[in-house]
């Protein structure tokens, strides 16, 4: 799914309640496209590490009004779940990412010696040519 709203429509249609329930545990998921705007923004918090970090953020348990009077409650942890299931169909580890991602220099820490701009766009074109 590509839009929070409809993540939380979909929440709703399984757990209960209304998209309103739910749309702040996946705004929050799908935070990070404010700062980088295509599917890469997943990397961030669509694995296991994100989902806990969303029991963090809104506790276990939302409770949720039920159309007949009283309230059920809806853990966090299968919110986000499902919501990242319906995104990528399976629920990856940060290592998953972070395996499929490129290593650079600055990576690796502050260099102890003062680097140009040229300097630095000369060793990234090298390393990217397998030099």
């Amino acid at each position: 799914m590509s839009n929070s709203y409809f993540h939380a429509q979909s929440t709703a249609r399984k757990f209960g309640g209304t998209p309103e329930d739910y749309i702040e545990i996946h705004e929050f998921l799908d935070g990070s496209k404010m700062t980088f705007g295509d599917v890469r923004h997943r990397a961030l918090l669509h694995n296991t590490w994100g989902i806990w970090m969303a029991q963090q953020m809104f506790g276990r348990v939302i409770m949720i009004e039920k159309k007949h009077g009283g309230q059920k409650p809806v853990a966090v942890r299968e919110i986000a779940e499902n919501h990242i299931l319906e995104d990528l169909g399976f629920i990856p580890e940060v290592g998953d990412w972070l395996n499929n991602m490129d290593m650079k220099v600055w990576m690796g820490g502050k260099q102890h010696r003062i680097m140009s701009r040229g300097d630095f766009l000369d060793r990234t074109i090298k390393e990217s040519n397998g030099r």
